[in-house]
């Protein structure tokens, strides 16, 4: 059961530490915020959560600039970040984990293939963004996606404390 073994461990981190946590997706649409909320006592740590899928959507909720949008479009490491950090003072989170990358199975390029998505977390003013090349259907990359944000909050979060 590694898929809940990273959101319980997660849970388990933030509470230790008096942490809070949001979370800001994209491609994921909910999934990481529902693998969060399906620990008990996560109400204690978990703020809310932002599906910011649209470039507006991702400037109006999570102060995204429109030049980095229109510079390095929304999957993209700069993207990430921005959605890291709008979310975590948009929240007053201490922590907050972010994902924007192509599900597909189509709205992939050469340059952005499908299975292409960023995972930005903040912690202490400082953003850790991994760039990750997923394979399988748009479920599976959803998932791994999900689960790729989960254990990257565990080691920031294990990494600040």
């Amino acid at each position: 059961m590694e898929k809940q073994y990273g959101a319980e461990q997660a849970v388990k981190l933030l509470k230790k530490h008096g942490l809070t946590v949001t979370t800001a997706e994209s491609c994921t649409g909910g999934l990481l915020s529902s693998k969060l909320v399906d620990v008990p006592g996560v109400s204690e740590v978990f703020r809310e959560g932002y599906i910011t899928y649209s470039d507006k959507a991702k400037r109006k909720n999570l102060n995204v600039s429109k030049a980095t949008l229109k510079k390095y479009g929304a999957v993209s490491k700069q993207t990430a970040r921005e959605m890291a950090i709008g979310a975590a003072f948009a929240a007053d989170a201490d922590v907050a984990i972010a994902v924007t990358g192509i599900a597909g199975p189509d709205g992939g390029s050469e340059e952005k293939p499908v299975g292409l998505v960023f995972i930005g977390c903040y912690m202490n003013d400082r953003v850790i963004v991994e760039e990750h090349h997923f394979e399988g259907d748009r479920s599976q990359i959803r998932a791994q996606s999900a689960d790729s944000a989960l254990r990257l909050l565990c080691a920031v979060i294990r990494e600040n404390t």
